[in-house]
C-alpha cells in the first residue's frame, strides 16, 4: 500500500489498516507497530496519530462508520413516502452490498463492537458513530408510516444485523443470499410494521 503524504491521508491509512488488521488477525493483532507495518510507514507513525490504544480504536471506529455510510449509501435511499416496494428495494441494495463487497468491513466492525463491551468509553463512541444510522432508519420509517419507530428501527436494526452477521461470520457465511432473497426478506419485515 503507498504512503500517502497529507496529514488527513495518512489518518485514513492508518484507519483503513487498523480496520484491515482487525478483520484479518482480530483484536489482538491490532498494535501500533503492526499499523505502521501493514500500511508501510515508517515506525512511530501510528503512535503519533494515536497515542493510546483507545485512540486507535476510536480512530478506526469513526473511519468505520465514513466507509459504511458510503457502503449503506444512506444518502441514495428513495423516499420512504414512494411506497413499500421502494423502500424495501433501497434496504436491500444497502444490505446486499454490505455482504457481497465489504464482508471485512463487517467482521472488523463485530471486533470493535465485543471490544466496545469491555472498554465503556470506546462504547460510548462506538454508539454515538453508530447513531447517524438509527437516526437516519428512524426518519425513513417514520416517514413511511410507522406508528411506533422507535421499536420498528430497533426490530429492523435486528433483522439485517443477523442476517450480515449470519453471512459474514457465522453459519451462512458461504452461502450468501441474493439480492433478491434480501428484498423478499426486507419487505416481509416491513410489511408486518407498516401494513395494517
Amino acid at each position: 500500500m503507498p504512503v500517502r503524504s497529507t496529514g488527513a491521508a495518512r489518518a485514513d491509512l492508518i484507519a483503513d489498516t487498523a480496520l484491515d488488521l482487525l478483520a484479518e488477525l482480530g483484536m489482538r493483532g491490532l498494535t501500533h507497530r503492526a499499523v505502521d507495518t501493514a500500511a508501510g510507514l515508517p515506525p512511530g507513525s501510528t503512535s503519533n496519530l494515536a497515542r493510546t490504544r483507545l485512540a486507535l480504536l476510536e480512530a478506526a471506529v469513526r473511519r468505520l462508520a465514513e466507509r459504511e455510510a458510503r457502503v449503506l449509501g444512506l444518502d441514495e435511499m428513495p423516499d420512504p413516502r414512494g411506497g413499500l416496494d421502494s423502500l424495501a428495494e433501497g434496504l436491500a441494495l444497502a444490505v446486499h452490498r454490505s455482504l457481497t463487497g465489504n464482508r471485512e468491513l463487517l467482521i472488523a466492525r463485530y471486533e470493535l463492537a465485543l471490544e466496545a463491551t469491555r472498554r465503556p468509553e470506546l462504547r460510548e463512541f462506538f454508539d454515538a458513530t453508530g447513531r447517524q444510522f438509527r437516526d437516519a432508519l428512524t426518519g425513513m420509517l417514520t416517514a413511511a408510516g410507522s406508528r411506533d419507530p422507535a421499536r420498528h428501527v430497533l426490530s429492523l436494526v435486528a433483522w439485517a444485523d443477523g442476517l450480515m452477521f449470519s453471512c459474514a461470520a457465522g453459519s451462512y457465511h458461504a452461502d450468501v443470499p441474493s439480492l433478491g432473497e434480501v428484498r423478499a426478506g426486507l419487505r416481509e419485515v416491513l410489511e408486518g410494521m407498516l401494513r395494517r
